[in-house]
């Protein structure tokens, strides 16, 4: 057997089918040369979203909303500036002694800092007052219980 090593062109024959013009240009080109051009515009809908209530979405978001985390009471602002006050210390110098910003300190004063145990407890040493539970801003007595 004999293999044929030549090469065998297959040409399509051309094809009726409109071309698909996608930009601008195109389509005036293909009109200034006479041709029939259609448009159409494309849209397109998902349809996911066909029969969406969009108001009960809202809705059941509104329902999961994330509260802001908790701020401490006044009253504790009002303890940690008296204790500091009582001691004759900046709010710099007491927060140098609770090792944390001055800023820190300044935020636990007028209310906005979000509480943290630990530095709520370093206040109570440093200050030797109550910031926490039923009594604030009491006097700590360290040694023998009442």
């Amino acid at each position: 057997m004999e293999q044929d090593w030549n090469p065998t062109v297959i040409r399509k024959r051309p094809s009726d089918r409109a071309k698909i013009s996608r930009t601008q240009s195109e389509v005036n080109a293909a009109r200034r040369a006479g041709a029939v051009v259609a448009t159409e515009k494309k849209t397109t809908t998902n349809a996911s979203h066909a029969n969406t209530d969009h108001a009960r979405i809202a809705k059941l978001d509104r329902e999961n909303d994330i509260t802001a985390p908790p701020k401490v009471d006044v009253s504790v602002g009002k303890a940690i500036q008296k204790g500091r006050q009582d001691k004759g210390l900046t709010q710099k110098e007491l927060a140098q002694s609770i090792n944390e910003k001055p800023q820190v300190v300044n935020e636990y004063e007028s209310g906005r800092a979000v509480p943290n145990q630990q530095i709520l407890g370093k206040l109570e040493r440093a200050l030797a007052i109550k910031l926490r539970g039923k009594a604030i801003g009491e006097p700590l007595t360290f040694g023998k219980k009442k």
